[in-house]
């Protein structure tokens, strides 16, 4: 009998971040993790901020995580099932990006935020170093 899958935890992001090559940190305005490739952020830990806030209460949200998309269709395939995680806000309209709230990430498997967090990087590293990346951990 095959083991479950783990739901993935606010910790797998920034190990996974991190594994990717040529990361570096920045802190943000609240020391949160901004984690770019190239100078370029593609994940960012967001402060709470009034286009992300509950509907019911308008409390911000403090657990805001945004990750950058390949492009637009990447995008709406996160957002579009009412049941995914994945949000956007009218702030993001435009932007190749995708919000997850940390409260809700062990809704994906390790395996999935492994790949988002994978997408980010790629989506954000220059053409040499995704085309290295890619020729390392393609199959076969």
């Amino acid at each position: 009998m095959a083991a479950r899958p783990r739901p993935a935890r606010v910790a797998d992001v920034h190990e996974l971040a991190l594994a990717m090559p040529h990361v570096t940190v920045w802190k943000g305005p609240r020391e949160n993790p901004v984690y770019q490739v190239g100078g370029k952020s593609f994940i960012f830990f967001r402060t709470p901020r009034p286009d992300a806030a509950d509907p019911d209460t308008g409390e911000r949200y403090p657990d805001v995580i945004m990750f950058w998309v390949g492009s637009e269709a990447d995008k709406q395939a996160l957002v579009q099932d009412e049941q995914s995680p994945f949000f956007t806000t009218a702030h993001f309209d435009g932007h190749p990006s995708v919000l997850i709230r940390g409260s809700r990430i062990g809704e994906l498997t390790l395996q999935e935020l492994t790949e988002v967090v994978q997408d980010a990087w790629l989506a954000q590293a220059s053409a040499r170093r995704a085309a290295t990346w890619l020729s390392e951990h393609s199959p076969g």
